[in-house]
């Protein structure tokens, strides 16, 4: 049975927390996620790049992260990036505990995180692009009605190798019919 879920804007204390997720995560899981393990920067570098972005205004920022508590602790986080305040980003999904995921919290993490996107970043679009080959963030957006666009192949982000994505669309018409606040 799910504890409480709650979402909140990532601390400072937090981004330790998310890159530590990235360097402590299996091979493995980081290949399923589609992250090139050769493109990890060196931990203290990525905590100070984080840390700077973290000190940046809304309108100015690159990249948010919210973290996601079960029972008021940390167990993922969802973040944007590609951001064009007032137009569009695109979302990540991360459940750090690997005993908590494929339980069906990672969508209900997702539609308590929007808010915090399309709030603080006016935006009428908010893409994701899972890999093609990676079934539950493809689940997770399709549970909460996201739009299919299209799949191509691209490398997503700068953590990625070239691979088929997936991408999906919800615009902010959509997202206020479907999670009214």
């Amino acid at each position: 049975m799910p504890g409480n879920l709650s979402v909140r804007e990532s601390t400072a204390g937090d981004l330790e927390k998310i890159v530590d997720y990235f360097h402590t995560s299996t091979n493995d899981h980081l290949v399923r996620m589609g992250v090139d393990i050769n493109k990890l920067p060196e931990r203290n570098e990525w905590l100070q790049l984080l840390q700077e972005e973290y000190d940046e205004p809304m309108e100015s920022k690159k990249f948010f992260f919210v973290t996601w508590l079960m029972d008021d602790l940390p167990v993922g986080h969802s973040s944007i990036n590609k951001i064009i305040f007032g137009e569009e980003a695109y979302v990540h999904l991360h459940m750090w505990e690997a005993g908590e995921r494929q339980k069906g919290n990672g969508a209900k993490f997702v539609a308590l995180s929007l808010p915090h996107y399309f709030t603080n970043f006016k935006l009428k679009k908010l893409y994701c692009e899972p890999y093609a080959l990676n079934p539950a963030p493809n689940n997770t957006m399709k549970k909460l009605n996201f739009e299919f666009i299209e799949q191509y192949e691209t490398t997503p982000g700068y953590l990625n190798f070239q691979q088929q994505v997936n991408k999906w669309l919800l615009d902010v018409e959509k997202y206020k019919m479907l999670f009214k606040n």
